[in-house]
């Protein structure tokens, strides 16, 4: 008896027209323009003066005096970290004396996060790994600007296709393209860069 192989379609959602044109083509270019270069200024200004700054860049006791209150619970009131596997995760940083190098790592990020944004390399990677600073940052107590970059940083993960298009990812995307889509260099040149914003409304 002939079996008979049943296909099972999946409906796939797709964004509205809008949403298509702000994060995946060249239209809304200017927009991320101005989000990343302000983005990227905020995170290298940021950099800037820690790595000029010995109590960062040699002894790390400027990390080591944050992780310090942020793990503190005080006699009253709310503690700075609200989750309990965070701030053992801390302790653990701090009992291992790690805020020396972990510091190091610190400053200079910002500042190259700060540099990628600004000339548009790799925009994607930049913002997410800025998020992820300033999910840190949040989750060890700190709210400052915190909440407002991680919000300005998603938008351009989300928008990683545009966002570099007035930027060198306008040539960088091509040539390197992705893992899941290699650009000219790793594809030999054969294959056509899939991750190239659609020209609309930008030269």
């Amino acid at each position: 008896m002939a079996q008979t192989k049943e296909t099972k379609s999946v409906a796939i959602a797709t964004d509205p027209p809008f949403i298509q044109r702000l994060f995946s083509t060249g239209e809304f270019a200017w927009l991320w323009l101005i989000a990343r270069i302000w983005l990227g200024y905020q995170w290298f200004i940021a950099g800037e003066h820690k790595v000029t700054d010995p109590k960062w860049m040699d002894s790390g006791v400027a990390l080591k005096g944050f992780w310090t209150s942020a793990t503190v619970i005080p006699a009253s009131g709310k503690a700075p970290i609200v989750f309990d596997w965070y701030r053992d995760f801390l302790k653990f940083l701090l009992d291992s004396g790690s805020y020396v190098w972990f510091a190091k790592l610190i400053a200079v990020g910002e500042m190259l996060i700060g540099i990628a944004l600004i000339v548009g390399a790799f925009v994607g990677v930049a913002a997410f790994l800025g998020s992820f600073l300033n999910w840190n940052f949040m989750m060890a107590g700190s709210a400052s600007t915190n909440p407002l970059l991680f919000a300005v940083a998603t938008f351009l993960v989300l928008a990683w296709k545009a966002a570099g298009h007035w930027g060198a990812d306008r040539w960088l995307l091509p040539a390197i393209g992705t893992p899941w889509g290699p650009g000219k260099v790793f594809g030999n040149g054969k294959q056509k860069a899939p991750i190239r914003p659609q020209e609309q409304g930008t030269s």
